[in-house]
C-alpha cells in the first residue's frame, strides 16, 4: 500500500495489518524551514486520531504534530534525537516520526492517497 495523507499534513505508511509509521510530508518540512529539535511521544503512549502527539521546532516555529489515526506508539525515531534535519533532507524515509500500532483500521479510511493530498494543497491546503 502507498502512503496515505492527513489534512495536518502528516503521512502514513502501512507497514503490516496494525503497524503504520507516521511523519510529515515535504509540503510541512518547507513551510517550517530548517528544524531544530522534534519532541515525539513516548513509546507505549496511547495517541488518538488527530490530535496532538508532539511538536516540531524549526528556526521560524514550533508546530504541533497531529497524529492521522489512533494507536498505540510502539516505535520512535531516535534518530532525530542527535539529526532532527533528517526530516528536512528525507521528510518521507529517514526522517519519519513514530510508528504506531492501530487501534482503528478505519481510521485509515479518512485519509488521502497522493493525488488527492497534491490535489489538496494546490488548492490553498487549509
Amino acid at each position: 500500500m502507498s502512503k496515505l495523507f492527513s489534512k495536518e499534513h502528516e503521512w502514513v505508511d502501512v507497514l503490516n495489518d496494525d503497524i503504520v509509521r507516521v511523519g510529515i510530508t515535504d509540503y510541512a518540512q518547507q513551510e517550517l524551514g530548517d528544524i531544530v529539535f522534534v519532541e515525539n511521544p513516548e513509546v507505549d503512549e496511547t495517541v488518538t486520531a488527530n490530535e496532538s502527539m508532539g511538536t516540531i521546532e524549526s528556526v521560524k516555529t514550533v508546530s504541533e504534530i497531529y497524529v492521522p489515526v489512533s494507536g498505540v506508539v510502539v516505535k520512535i525515531n531516535e534518530e532525530l534525537d542527535d539529526e532532527p534535519e533528517l526530516v528536512n533532507t528525507n521528510p518521507e524515509d529517514e526522517g519519519w516520526l513514530v510508528e504506531i500500532k492501530i487501534t482503528d483500521r478505519e481510521g485509515l479510511t479518512n485519509l488521502m492517497n497522493r493525488e488527492e493530498y497534491q490535489n489538496f494543497i494546490e488548492n490553498g491546503g487549509e
